[in-house]
């Protein structure tokens, strides 16, 4: 079958790609986009649902495991459905993946991100609960769009390979979580346990606070335990990714 080839940016179909650059569109069409080689692949590889790949025509070969798939186009219009600086060789729409509650009853080592604001930081610490062994994780509050494109690139092909669930109901959250030891990482403090001294319990939900609030006192009075982590006397604070990377690190030794 030949593939369709789209050259002109004023193209409906490259218009309704563009749409999905803005969150309203991607939440009514639960589309999103994937930028370049490596998050297309890894989608496939995922059986996320890839319903079209725009690709310079000179790099379609590479695309054979989606040969169907192809919009053999140019430059110009990868520029115009890209979000990034410098167009990627391939631009794809694709289906969300969305998980709810169910997907995650037998889940024991969960992790919470509350109103969290910074993208790149959210994608970052999806790709490290994946990497750390978490079952899953649960967005709080006010969250950033999982499918934002910068959010899509950060978690480097992990955003499915880990149930990420919403949550906004604080009253959800405890009926799920009332029999897990729920921690709440908070700023170094006396009364506060140095994470040297912690040793999870499973089943457990670790909460981490938005980078700028910390956690709201809600989850703090919900928590079981509340663990910092040590570091230097002059140094308030570290980037969230970071400190979830740090505090899951430890938990495996």
């Amino acid at each position: 079958m030949q593939n369709i080839e789209i050259t002109s940016v004023n193209n409906e179909l490259v218009k309704q790609v563009v749409k999905l650059q803005q969150k309203k569109y991607r939440d009514e069409e639960k589309r999103f986009l994937l930028e370049g080689f490596k998050p297309i692949e890894e989608a496939f590889l995922a059986k996320i649902n890839i319903e079209k790949v725009f690709v310079l025509k000179e790099k379609a070969s590479k695309y054979d495991f989606l040969s169907e798939k192809l919009v053999l186009t140019t430059e110009a219009i990868l520029k115009k459905i890209s979000t990034t600086d410098s167009p990627p060789e391939a631009v794809a729409i694709a289906k969300q993946k969305i998980f709810t509650l169910d997907d995650i009853k037998s889940a024991k080592k969960v992790i919470l991100l509350e109103n969290i604001k910074d993208l790149g930081n959210l994608g970052t610490i999806l790709r490290t609960a994946k990497a750390f062994s978490q079952d899953a994780v649960i967005l709080f509050g006010d969250t950033v769009d999982l499918y934002n494109p910068k959010c899509v690139r950060s978690a480097v092909g992990n955003l499915w390979k880990i149930p990420v669930v919403q949550i906004k109901d604080l009253s959800v959250l405890k009926s799920v979580f009332k029999d897990y030891e729920r921690v709440a990482t908070l700023p170094k403090s006396k009364d506060i346990l140095p994470l040297k001294d912690f040793k999870a319990k499973s089943p457990y939900l670790i909460m981490f606070g938005s980078e700028a609030a910390g956690l709201s006192q809600d989850l703090i009075d919900f928590s079981t335990q509340k663990v910092t982590i040590e570091m230097a006397d002059d140094v308030e604070s570290l980037n969230l990714s970071i400190s979830v990377g740090v505090i899951l690190y430890q938990i495996l030794k």
